[in-house]
């Protein structure tokens, strides 16, 4: 069974907006989880309250809940009227309540209406995300690696808390517009809303600001992330890593990195999606009578393989496993091949080129009986 919405946050159903939304805030920023990192029954606390504020801030659907209760509510919002629902949705219903959502609509602003949730400009607003590109070796990225990356964040000013003053006698409200973060100017018949410019929409000013970010209340500092490249990454990857970018305002969440993955090539083999190849210079003879010619795998380190008798130019012989990891399924369901193509050099029995055939032996296959090959 649901539990009541009004004792989640703790008014009586009589309670007008105001007291609803004055609930809300002071449980959400009890419970938020930037506060509360790692603790599950906060969590689950924050995404009860949103769950509650999300039907009780709309007259309509504090209506329907009032007369059938939650069930009715199902599927008219974010939440649909249901407890355990996603954190994501849970932070888009406490940035709304304090305020993000203002002025979402040119139209909202041309004829001076707001949406709900618009008092003030100070609202949790997600940090900057950043981007960098990241140079692996071919077998960084095949079998996946950790590394270490120098990035420049903005981070909160621990003097000032991120406040941006030097006390907290020094923030005052702003006088241009009121603590709003708006002003609204008359035009004939229409009303225009804008931001206030004196405040830039913040709806206080700083007369004293803080000596170490000035005002800003963040300041860019350089400092060292871990990086875990998963295995099979390819080159012009994007990957996400969340919560690394810049610090969040007003108790917003931080950015992410964003890392672009450059592959450099290798000496030996070539990628072809999640196969690998090479090319393996034979004799003539080796191509005609066969042989064992040991190579080198890039996961395994090496592996004996048999050349048939009667080999064409330009053959491919696969390898099962010894490919790269798939991004999306790993290798549950996916065959992954190292793929070899030969090379017959008609005119000498040894190897022509690269490190890699030079080092390895070659055993040839003797046919039975009489033959070129025979003793």
């Amino acid at each position: 069974m649901s539990k009541d919405y009004y004792q989640v946050l703790g008014v009586a159903k009589s309670a007008t907006q105001e007291e609803i939304k004055k609930a809300y805030r002071k449980l959400a920023v009890t419970y938020h989880p930037d506060k509360n990192q790692g603790d599950k029954e906060a969590e689950k606390k924050f995404q009860e309250i949103s769950a509650a504020y999300e039907v009780l801030s709309d007259e309509k659907k504090r209506e329907t809940y009032d007369r059938f209760g939650a069930d009715a509510v199902n599927g008219q919002g974010g939440f649909g009227g249901h407890y355990g629902s996603s954190m994501e949705d849970a932070l888009h219903t406490f940035m709304n309540a304090f305020g993000q959502g203002r002025g979402g609509s040119i139209f909202e602003s041309f004829f001076g209406f707001e949406s709900q949730g618009g008092e003030g400009g100070k609202y949790p607003q997600q940090g900057a995300s950043k981007q960098i590109t990241l140079t692996l070796s071919f077998e960084e990225a095949a079998k996946g690696v950790e590394k270490t990356a120098l990035i420049q964040v903005a981070q909160n000013c621990e003097t000032c808390n991120g406040s941006g003053a030097k006390s907290a006698s020094d923030i005052q409200t702003c006088p241009t517009c009121k603590g709003t973060g708006h002003i609204q100017q008359s035009r004939g018949f229409f009303t225009m809303s804008g931001t206030c410019p004196t405040c830039n929409g913040s709806c206080e000013i700083i007369k004293n600001p803080c000596g170490s970010c000035h005002g800003h209340g963040q300041v860019k500092n350089k400092k060292q992330v871990q990086l875990n490249i998963p295995a099979g990454v390819d080159n012009g990857m994007r990957l996400r890593m969340p919560g690394l970018g810049d610090a969040g305002v007003h108790g917003g969440p931080n950015g992410d990195l964003y890392v672009v993955i450059k592959v450099e090539p290798h000496d030996v083999f070539i990628r072809e999606g999640d196969d690998l190849y090479l090319d393996l210079p034979i004799s003539f003879v080796e191509a005609s009578l066969g042989a064992k010619k040991e190579i080198p795998t890039l996961l395994s380190g090496s592996y004996k393989l048999t050349i048939p008798e009667g080999t064409q130019n330009g053959k491919i012989l696969k390898i099962k496993g010894e490919g790269l990891v798939p991004q999306k399924d790993k290798i549950e369901t996916r065959t992954l091949d190292l793929k070899t193509a030969h090379n017959v050099n008609k005119k000498s029995p040894r190897y022509t080129s690269g490190a890699l055939l030079r080092r390895t032996g070659v055993e040839p296959a003797r046919p039975k009986g009489q033959g070129i090959l025979s003793p």
